[in-house]
């Protein structure tokens, strides 16, 4: 068949059976308000929910039982990581959210900004690499309260933080913000001109793109790469026995390269230096520290984590008090001599040794 032949066909065979483009959500939150309405239920203030926060919090939930579980097979208390994550969490939302600012001043100070959409974080706005900054200082509280080793916990995140940031993506994805370059393949991104929630103009579209452009979906390459970045941590700290935080430091690598090659394609406005975009210099420092705590670890500690505590707290499960066979009736466990005197009738005739008996 002729090489225009075979274009043809692969043509018909991609209108036909594959999608032309990837839609994006036309809701970003649930109206909790107007459901209640149709109920009967009239509130005085409004309720929604931002399908943003959701998928945030559903990768903090995911992250927490992952690493729970991961923990406790090291020895930890079962449970513990909560007690951690009550630091680890604010603070890394608190950290996400300043560098998000900090690397965007030009979206919160201008004349007549409002200063309160700094804290807006559910509108959309926090950067991984604070957040990991602010979690990382939080982890560290916790687990100085607990006893548990800081690299004990990272290396038990480190998949885990991995798979929420995987679903964190996806709140992006219902923002439709975040989106890459123009591209023709069937796999882009269908993005709004105007917000179908707001009825405003899309300020991430570049101006002067033609009405139906299609954008790279960087939302979906990182949770494809964090995905596969997942099972690569899991087989790779199984079979070479990551430990001390070298676990982590794989992490960081990982994550860092991939970040560093969907940052170059992301056209939402940035802070640039030196011809860089921040979150580019942000995953090459990752990248960085990763290598670094590998080799500065490997040479500071040549065995095994003797224990997930460190030295001076210890933890066993607890057992039971009583540790018996023996089986008893109801009857048996009624009174102290209760059973005996039901099963034994008292000798009503008078003892030999008795003295209390009748006289000859």
């Amino acid at each position: 068949m002729p090489a225009d032949g075979v274009a043809y066909v692969w043509k018909v065979y991609h209108q036909v059976f594959l999608p032309q483009s990837i839609p994006s959500p036309q809701i970003d939150s649930l109206d909790i308000t107007g459901w209640l309405r149709t109920l009967g239920i009239d509130l005085p203030f409004t309720i929604d929910i931002r399908f943003y926060a959701l998928c945030i919090l559903f990768g903090i939930v995911v992250a927490t039982i992952m690493t729970s579980r991961r923990l406790t097979k090291r020895g930890a208390e079962p449970g513990i990581v909560l007690d951690i994550i009550l630091w680890a969490v604010p603070l890394g939302i608190v950290g996400a959210r300043f560098f998000h600012v900090f690397t965007h001043p030009g979206d919160y100070f201008y004349a007549g900004a409002n200063f309160w959409e700094i804290f807006a974080v559910w509108d959309g706005g926090i950067a991984i690499f604070g957040g990991l900054i602010g979690g990382a200082i939080g982890a560290l509280i916790g687990c100085r309260l607990t006893g548990i080793r800081f690299w004990t916990f990272a290396d038990a995140l480190a998949p885990g933080l991995l798979l929420a940031q995987a679903c964190g993506r996806f709140g992006n994805y219902f923002n439709q913000e975040l989106f890459g370059t123009p591209t023709d393949g069937w796999w882009g991104l269908q993005i709004d001109a105007i917000n179908p929630n707001t009825g405003l103009a899309n300020p991430a579209i570049p101006v002067g793109l033609a009405p139906g452009t299609l954008f790279q979906p960087t939302f979906a390459y990182e949770v494809i790469w964090n995905g596969l970045g997942v099972l690569f941590l899991l087989w790779i700290g199984k079979r070479l026995n990551l430990q001390w935080g070298k676990l982590f430091g794989v992490y960081l690598i990982w994550y860092g390269a991939g970040r560093t090659v969907w940052e170059t394609i992301r056209i939402d406005p940035s802070e640039i230096f030196f011809g860089v975009r921040t979150n580019v210099w942000a995953a090459w420092l990752a990248i960085v520290i990763g290598i670094v705590i590998i080799v500065v670890q490997s040479r500071r500690h040549k065995g095994a984590e003797r224990s997930a505590y460190v030295s001076g707290i210890a933890w066993s499960p607890a057992t039971p008090e009583v540790d018996s066979t023996d089986r008893y009736t109801d009857e048996e466990l009624r009174g102290d001599g209760a059973a005996d005197d039901e099963a034994e009738p008292k000798d009503l005739e008078p003892s030999a040794t008795s003295t209390t008996g009748a006289k000859p």
